[in-house]
Formats: C-alpha cells, sequence, structure tokens
C-alpha cells in the first residue's frame, strides 16, 4: 500500500516541486533582493546562512538560508550563544519564516522538496535510532507534518515520530494539507521559538533503538 501511493506520488512532487520552486524564484526576486539589502547593511556578509545538511538517504548538500545571526566569539574563540547572536532583524526574519526563502534553490536544485522532514545538522546522523533514520527515505523539506504539529515547541522525540509518519503516509492530499496549514501557521507565527531557546536545543540522541 505504501509503495504503490509513494509511486504515484513521487512523480507529481517532483514535478510540482520544480514547477512551483521555479516560479516562486521569480516572483519573489525583488523580496529576496530587499531582505538581502537589509542584511548587507544591518549585518554585513555574508548574507545566505549555506551549510551542510543531510538529504535523500543522509547525503550531504549544501543548505542556504539567510542569515540571521552575527558571527561573535568569546575570549577562547568560541561563538557566543544563539540568543545573543540573533539580531533584531534575524528575529523578525524568523518570525514570519522570511529566512527560509533561499531553500527554494535547494527545491529547484533537487536537494529538496517543499514538504518532508526538515534538513537538521550531519552530526546528528549517528545518533538517531533506526526507526527515526528512516525520515531521510524521502527529500527534505521546507515545510513538513512536525512544523505544522508543534514545529520549535516539541521534543525531538515527538518531531521525529511526526516525521517517521509522515514518510510512512505521504499523498499528494496530506501535502495540500500541510501546504495550507503552514501558511496559517506562519500568520498566527504558532510554535517558531522554543521556550528555553531561539531554536531547539542539541539533539543529544534517544534511547530508542
Amino acid at each position: 500500500m505504501y509503495l504503490s501511493s509513494a509511486f504515484i506520488h513521487y512523480p507529481f512532487k517532483k514535478m510540482l516541486d520544480f514547477l512551483l520552486s521555479f516560479l516562486l524564484s521569480i516572483i519573489l526576486l525583488p523580496i529576496l533582493i530587499f531582505i538581502s539589502i537589509l542584511i548587507y547593511f544591518s549585518m554585513g556578509s555574508p548574507i545566505i546562512f549555506a551549510q551542510k545538511r543531510p538529504g535523500l538517504k543522509g547525503n550531504p548538500f549544501t543548505f542556504y538560508k539567510f542569515r540571521t545571526m552575527l558571527d561573535e566569539k568569546d575570549s577562547v574563540g568560541k561563538y557566543i550563544s544563539e540568543k545573543h547572536r540573533i539580531t533584531r532583524l534575524g528575529r523578525i526574519l524568523r518570525r514570519l519564516s522570511l529566512d527560509e526563502l533561499p531553500s527554494i534553490f535547494n527545491v529547484l536544485k533537487g536537494d529538496m522538496s517543499f514538504i518532508g522532514p526538515r534538513p537538521l545538522l550531519m552530526e546528528y546522523l549517528p545518533l538517531y535510532s533506526k526507526k527515526q533514520f528512516s525520515r531521510h527515505n524521502i527529500k527534505p523539506g521546507i515545510t513538513g507534518w512536525a512544523q505544522i504539529n508543534g514545529r520549535n515547541s516539541i521534543s525531538w522525540e515527538e518531531k521525529f515520530e511526526f516525521d517517521v509518519w509522515y514518510v510512512k503516509n505521504q499523498s499528494v492530499l496530506l501535502d495540500l494539507k500541510i501546504f495550507f496549514l503552514t501558511i496559517w501557521k506562519v500568520v498566527k507565527k504558532e510554535g517558531i521559538d522554543n521556550s528555553k531557546n531561539s531554536t531547539m536545543p542539541p539533539f543529544l540522541g534517544s534511547d530508542e533503538k
């Protein structure tokens, strides 16, 4: 059942990802340029935050977001906390999810999809259980089932449960539901910040095998 559903879903999703990312990269170009100018004059360069992230099957790709933090370090050369590095502009970009816009080019390149588990950090790969690693059986997404069910306000274990559920139950109708609920969540600004951190605390592994 899952294989047949995925067989139907995948080509449609791949085509839609390409067409939508191509159109949005043109339509949103003025906004992308405007945000880039704001970042340059408030934080300097680089404007884009680029980092290796695990994609399909855990293979690395370069992930793009707008930069939201300064590169300030302490006396021993370590980055100070994100809470103190994030700028006022960066906080606004995150709250409106505008920092995610450059990820459209990841979709256009084929590294990501619009809908799927969020790409996390490369160093998390050996920490996943076998079940949790199955979130990499599909391309990562800009938004996903976990994002509309709590985003940064839920635990890592809950987030991974949502990701794995999506991998097993993906469909065109589910993608449409996630897409429109994401817009609603962004408008309501729900689940963006964890209660104690500007972003989720680091994933340290799970007892699950």
